[in-house]
């Protein structure tokens, strides 16, 4: 194997419903501050895509490979992509990303994501059309619609799977201010000099879906859709 950064501590591979797992890894920002982040697996018969891709122990790995086959990793986030490369050579997965959704630092995409070519049959494709840089979403269609987010938005019931300093930066950025949040940090970062992403997050909001997992934080289940409704009106 090449040079891949470590396996960092993770939780177990949980089933959110029908077919669409879980799994709560982190990533080390700096010395003492590790954060929370999230993979998401979805099972097409015998066929796994994993979205924003986290590396997982040897034994993480093995409950994967029990799930079915890694064939597909999908880039979701513009800010999200260390461990893509990993899943490209040990599991031969496809790379898929929006269209100049990759950094210079990521791999190169076999697949561009589009409305009508994606890896998983009953998935539909979100895209921000304001945002400065790509970032997109997935709707599953399964048990009420299953939203797959990147960092556009979060669910932080708590901050299991942080350090200590980063528990108290989530509490200061503002992770936990609502369900459904819109990701300060993302936000700042995405939004045009002078312009909003309302109309964006208004367009994903129209959605059907009753389920939410982001790339950090924790599932929000059957009421996602009316939480993120909520947080448009209190964020713009």
């Amino acid at each position: 194997m090449s040079n891949h950064p470590a396996a960092m501590p993770h939780g177990p591979i949980e089933e959110i419903a029908d077919g669409v797992f879980w799994v709560q890894g982190s990533i080390q920002l700096a010395p003492g501050m590790r954060l929370s982040r999230n993979m998401v697996i979805v099972r097409s018969g015998n066929d796994l895509t994993v979205a924003s891709p986290v590396r997982l122990s040897e034994d993480g790995e093995t409950e994967l490979e029990k799930l079915g086959s890694v064939r597909h990793a999908v880039k979701l986030g513009v800010f999200h992509g260390v461990d893509d490369a990993y899943y490209l050579e040990r599991f031969g997965a496809t790379y898929w990303a929006l269209p100049d959704g990759a950094r210079p630092q990521d791999p190169t995409p076999q697949q561009v994501l589009r409305p009508d070519s994606l890896p998983i049959p009953d998935a539909e494709l979100f895209e921000y059309q304001d945002s400065k840089e790509k970032e997109g979403a997935l709707l599953i269609r399964r048990a009420g619609g299953i939203l797959i987010s990147c960092d556009a938005v979060q669910n932080w019931p708590d901050t299991k799977g942080c350090s200590l300093p980063a528990k108290l930066a989530a509490h200061l950025i503002g992770f936990r201010r609502r369900r459904a949040q819109i990701g300060p940090p993302w936000l700042k970062k995405m939004t045009p000099d002078g312009g909003s992403l309302k109309a964006d997050f208004e367009r994903l909001a129209k959605l059907d879906f009753a389920h939410l997992i982001g790339a950090h934080g924790a599932p929000l289940r059957d009421t996602a859709r009316e939480d993120l409704q909520a947080t448009i009106e209190a964020t713009f």
